[in-house]
């Protein structure tokens, strides 16, 4: 199958990108610069410039492509705000897939995201689903909770580090789940017809407090968290200042999202219809204990490596010194 992947730099999106190259799918990304998605060459996909917010360059994308899978957001650091990437760029998208006759449309949103319509970004993925329901397009939407890579650098390095882990107090159960177990999900949806036309969730097999992560963690570094926490007021306060400049309004939407993980509602749901669905054994999926197990015993091994070296060539400098005197 050709595949469009937008957002294939991302981190979902390279995972798809990968994943689809070692399924045998014919890939090409939409990269607004090029370079970015060298790597993504590397693997061998296509790496063809374009930017949603500019629908003129879309139909050369298109052009062939039997399915889009869309797996972009725009970032806190983008010049562009959320409002014209995920909202017009992503009506931009859809419009030109359906104008180019794609068959197939695969939508990544917000598991609850009807629920918060004063949170930008959650209003804009909830438009976006119903936008996708009235065009004439066999589209799949997947609601996704979170990813387990973004905990490394919340969590599992400043505990490493011995640097702080900020919270905000009551946190949102979360069913995080593996970036790779989600592209396998996703793209398997491409086999299966009775995907079209439906929203479905993708979410972990346990949600998870913010407090039960960070207990996870101390428990295989073997180092105790260094815990900050950050009343839910400042965030907002912070969240009014950055509304004051245009360059900072995607950091301010961002922070509205704080919103959302300390509302105290869980971010999960029940994926028993899912996995039958998609043909799909549970078990296959990761869980979050044995994703960081993986990681801290590769990261902990690493170190304990490099304070050998270092001990060698200590003991080494000392001998040398030895002959000298």
């Amino acid at each position: 199958m050709r595949l469009l992947v937008v957002g294939g730099t991302g981190t979902l999106g390279r995972q798809i990108a990968r994943r689809a190259l070692e399924q045998g799918h014919s890939v090409r990304c939409l990269a607004r610069n090029p370079r970015k998605g060298a790597f993504l060459k590397e693997w061998g996909a296509e790496v063809i410039q374009g930017n949603l917010c500019r629908p003129e360059t879309l139909p050369p994308a298109l052009a062939d492509i039997d399915a889009v899978v869309d797996a972009a957001t725009a970032r806190a650091t983008d010049s562009l705000s959320i409002r014209q990437v995920d909202w017009q760029g992503k009506v931009n998208l859809i419009q030109a897939a359906k104008t180019a006759g794609v068959e197939r449309y695969l939508f990544f949103s917000i598991l609850g995201a009807e629920d918060y319509p004063q949170v930008p970004l959650m209003e804009i993925k909830s438009c976006t689903e119903k936008y996708l329901t009235q065009v004439d397009l066999n589209y799949t939407i997947f609601q996704l909770a979170g990813f387990m890579q973004g905990l490394i650098g919340q969590y599992a390095i400043p505990i490493l580090e011995n640097q702080s882990v900020w919270m905000t107090g009551e946190s949102s159960p979360t069913a995080y789940m593996d970036t790779q177990d989600i592209a396998k999900l996703a793209l398997r949806a491409l086999e299966v017809p009775a995907t079209e036309r439906r929203t479905l969730p993708l979410v972990g097999p346990k949600a998870w407090t913010a407090a039960e992560i960070i207990a996870l963690c101390e428990r295989l570094s073997g180092r105790q968290a260094r815990i900050s926490k950050v009343p839910l007021g400042v965030l907002r306060g912070m969240r009014g200042l950055t509304r004051c400049f245009q360059w900072t309004y995607n950091i301010s939407d961002r922070l509205a999202f704080a919103e959302v993980l300390a509302s105290g509602k869980p971010l999960t749901a029940d994926m028993s219809e899912v996995y039958p669905i998609l043909g799909l054994d549970p078990q296959d999926v990761a869980s979050l204990e044995s994703y960081l197990q993986e990681y801290f015993g590769r990261i902990l091994k690493k170190l304990k490596e490099l304070d050998y070296e270092q001990e060698n060539s200590q003991g080494s400098k000392s001998k040398k010194k030895g002959l000298f005197f």
